[in-house]
């Protein structure tokens, strides 16, 4: 009898301390978000336009009390101009490679930071992010008078998201989507399914909602071998899209396959302009 009943006490500890534990681990998941999401991001710039003989112009706009800072980028007779969103890590001046790519293809670039990130003050958030996006946008619509039908929205990564809020809202001649999630909740779970993400996650940036919204032609761009955002994510992505689409698939790291694979990414960019932008 003792026997049954030490089992039953030993049994019941060790359930409560696997719920403690649990809890913890949920609780702690719920209150480190931001960190989790923006914690690698970087303030130092440790490398300009300049450094690689490429003009451009430093643009600071106001944004919720604060200001969001960024790189005009141009060139002569350029095609258009990409309204390019980062992803989560470093800051503008890590992504300089990425627009050596849409150079190549003849278009000016417009890179920006988030709040918190390089020169840009504030605290990054996902509705700062999207409120920095939509700036920037205003700045080239407005200030720069440059019509939407020349300008093409791309985002990689958490920078997806940013684009795909972005262009819920406007009407841009394109969207480029690389490497980009369903939903923060929708990654979480897939990547850890025993945490209920979608209770848990107040930072959602879904763009398994946004996307059947797009009235342009999109390009969804993703890594078979991508660890951190499942591939499967792309292809639900693409097919809840029902404007003019193409889907790229290429190899590689989650935010280095467009690299590994820069011939066949440069190849298929060339063509979904061709068959979509060059006519704008």
């Amino acid at each position: 009898m003792k026997k049954r009943t030490l089992l039953k006490r030993a049994t019941a500890i060790v359930l409560a301390t696997a719920a403690i534990l649990y809890a913890a681990l949920v609780i702690g998941v719920w209150a480190m978000q931001e960190k989790l999401m923006f914690g690698r991001r970087t303030t130092e710039i440790v490398a300009n336009p300049s450094s690689r003989n490429w003009t451009y112009e430093e643009v600071r706009l106001d944004v919720m009390g604060n200001k969001t800072y960024g790189w005009m980028i141009p060139i002569e007779n350029a095609r258009g101009t990409v309204l390019c969103s980062h992803g989560s890590g470093r800051n503008i001046s890590g992504y300089l490679e990425d627009v050596a790519l849409f150079r190549e293809q003849g278009m000016s670039v417009l890179l920006y930071d988030y709040g918190g990130y390089g020169l840009s003050t504030g605290t990054p958030s996902e509705a700062r992010c999207c409120a920095d996006a939509l700036a920037m946008w205003n700045y080239l619509t407005e200030q720069r008078g440059i019509p939407p039908e020349k300008i093409i929205l791309a985002g990689s990564s958490m920078g997806g998201g940013v684009t795909g809020d972005l262009a819920s809202h406007v009407s841009p001649a394109a969207v480029i989507m690389e490497s980009t999630f369903t939903s923060i909740p929708d990654t979480v779970r897939d990547t850890y399914p025993f945490i209920p993400a979608k209770w848990i996650c107040h930072i959602q940036f879904r763009n398994i909602d946004k996307v059947p919204g797009f009235r342009c032609p999109t390009l969804v761009v993703h890594s078979k071998d991508d660890t951190v955002v499942p591939f499967a994510h792309a292809r639900r992505l693409y097919d809840r899209i029902t404007a003019p689409k193409m889907f790229v698939e290429i190899r590689g790291s989650h935010g280095g396959g467009k690299f590994a694979s820069r011939d066949i990414y440069s190849e298929r960019l060339k063509t979904f302009f061709e068959k979509h932008f060059a006519q704008k």
